[in-house]
């Protein structure tokens, strides 16, 4: 069994949680900070961002992968794994990027969640086919 979609979101997912990591552990390192945001607002920010992440792509993830083993119609997977990468790279350029505008924040979870929609009902047009 290959899913091939499912594969390619699931790279991109995992460098991208792997680079808000990365950012976390620089600002935590810059300020000696061990546990928590000690009331930094821009490294609370940059932890809410990869938690954000960490919450919003395995389950998209987890629909893709069962959408694509039922059948789903591919061409609705692939504008699903655009969207959703689309949308977590302007999320996580928010959060990563101190000063950023908020509307990459709106528009990256509108986006997100756009993606989780159609993976909804990429899943249930493969079970009701």
């Amino acid at each position: 069994m290959s899913l091939p979609i499912t594969s390619l979101s699931a790279i991109f997912a995992a460098a991208l949680i792997t680079v808000l990591t990365v950012q976390v552990i620089r600002l935590r390192r810059k300020d000696g900070v061990v546990l928590g945001d000690n009331g930094d607002r821009v490294l609370a920010k940059a932890i809410r961002g990869h938690a954000n992440a960490t919450e919003q792509l395995p389950i998209a993830l987890i629909l893709m992968g069962l959408a694509e083993v039922q059948g789903a119609p591919p061409a609705l997977l692939w504008l699903s794994a655009a969207a959703l990468i689309a949308g977590r790279t302007m999320h996580a350029t928010y959060f990563g990027i101190h000063g950023m505008h908020w509307k990459l924040r709106f528009y990256g979870m509108w986006l997100t969640f756009a993606a989780q929609v159609l993976l909804i009902l990429s899943l249930l047009i493969a079970l009701l086919s």
